[in-house]
């Protein structure tokens, strides 16, 4: 999607804090962290959010997920959360799948 941040940001063309790459997901820092720890992984694929994932595209999650536990074990972070948010109300605020993975500090709920 041309106009998509995650799908610039993915294809190199705004910069990013990378943390992975694949030729399935991307995985860069958040410029506005929440946690000591705290990136995001993305799908290269312009998927609109978890609602829209289905049985076409649920392979590429899968693997997100498998890139998620490889991250965090490189980088020794055995206690860490994954949020996605799904819509604004939710606080969805870039309308691309994403993952954020936090660690670092205690996790209260609500988040913050």
């Amino acid at each position: 999607m041309s106009d998509c941040l995650f799908c610039k940001i993915a294809a190199g063309e705004i910069p990013s804090n990378k943390v992975y790459e694949d030729e399935v997901c991307f995985a860069f820092y958040d410029i506005a962290p929440q946690a000591p720890s705290h990136f995001l992984v993305i799908p290269k694929e312009h998927i609109a959010s978890v609602s829209a994932i289905s049985a076409d595209n649920s392979a590429i999650v899968a693997h997100i997920f498998e890139v998620i536990a490889k991250i965090t074990k490189e980088k020794g972070i055995e206690s860490y959360r994954v949020v996605s948010n799904i819509g604004e109300q939710a606080g969805q605020s870039v309308p691309h799948l994403h993952f954020h993975v936090l660690s670092g500090r205690d996790m209260t709920w609500p988040p913050g």
